[in-house]
């Protein structure tokens, strides 16, 4: 359903430094060295297990996502903490069959992006949906980044391009990657074990080359200017620099202080 101009998640903010500025935390290792509660007032998106890093804290997510139908089943404690703790929940509305009433505002409703339309495409009428432009294998056409949720999202096969497209739906201009290591042999930093077989699926190496890197480069091709920028704190990332840029904590502080 469309959002209306006065959603929580739609907020064009035109403030600068901690106001404009989102972090997405996820669950790579390197997330265990990110002094969270140092940035307690930047606001953060986060996802699955990864809310376990807020459990200690008073922080209260911007957003919690979550595309995993399974993972409630599998992680109930956390997936239970992230729908006490999160300010909102952007889950697929069978999960909410299973909560107790949720206020609208407190709730997207995911639903991936409908097929391309050629026609749509050449007259533009697609502004808020940035495809790949390429028509000619049904993966491509199948790629790409949502500017406004309400149209639907674009899968890459990690809940971290997810997070990325809430942010520039909720009109952040700075994003800070947090654990976006996108290394399936690392496991998750929540995880005692990689290879726990309690633990939830991981298809990282499955889709790095064939969506997860596409996605993100179309993101960096077409979605990245002055008014949306991108930057990892992953020193292990998998992401190329080429397609977002490193940096350290003193220059996130930096970036939030200008």
């Amino acid at each position: 359903m469309p959002l209306a101009s006065n959603h929580p998640l739609v907020r064009r903010s035109t403030g600068s430094g901690e106001h404009n500025a989102v972090f997405i935390v996820a669950s790579g290792p390197s997330a265990r060295d990110f002094p969270i509660e140092r940035f307690a007032k930047v606001p953060m998106i986060t996802m699955n297990g990864a809310i376990s890093m807020f459990a200690r804290t008073s922080i209260r997510p911007f957003c919690y996502a979550c595309t995993d139908k399974d993972f409630p089943r599998q992680q109930p404690q956390l997936f239970n903490e992230a729908v006490q703790r999160s300010q909102r929940l952007a889950v697929w509305d069978e999960l909410l069959d299973d909560l107790p009433a949720l206020s609208a505002d407190k709730v997207l409703p995911l639903k991936k992006a409908g097929p391309p339309s050629l026609l749509r495409t050449l007259l533009r009428r697609e502004r808020n949906l940035v495809r790949s432009g390429a028509f000619w294998s049904r993966r491509a056409r199948s790629l790409g980044f949502s500017k406004d949720l309400s149209q639907g999202f674009f899968d890459a096969r990690t809940v971290a391009y997810l997070a990325l497209q809430i942010a520039y739906h909720s009109g952040f201009r700075k994003v800070f990657l947090v654990g976006v290591d996108l290394d399936q042999s690392a496991g998750r930093f929540y995880e005692a074990s990689p290879n726990d077989p309690a633990n939830s699926p991981c298809g990282l190496d499955q889709h790095f080359q064939r969506r997860i890197l596409p996605s993100l480069q179309i993101m960096a091709d077409k979605v990245v200017g002055e008014d949306f920028a991108v930057y990892n704190l992953s020193p292990r990332s998998r992401i190329p620099e080429r397609v977002i840029p490193k940096v350290s904590l003193a220059q996130v502080e930096g970036m939030l202080n200008a």
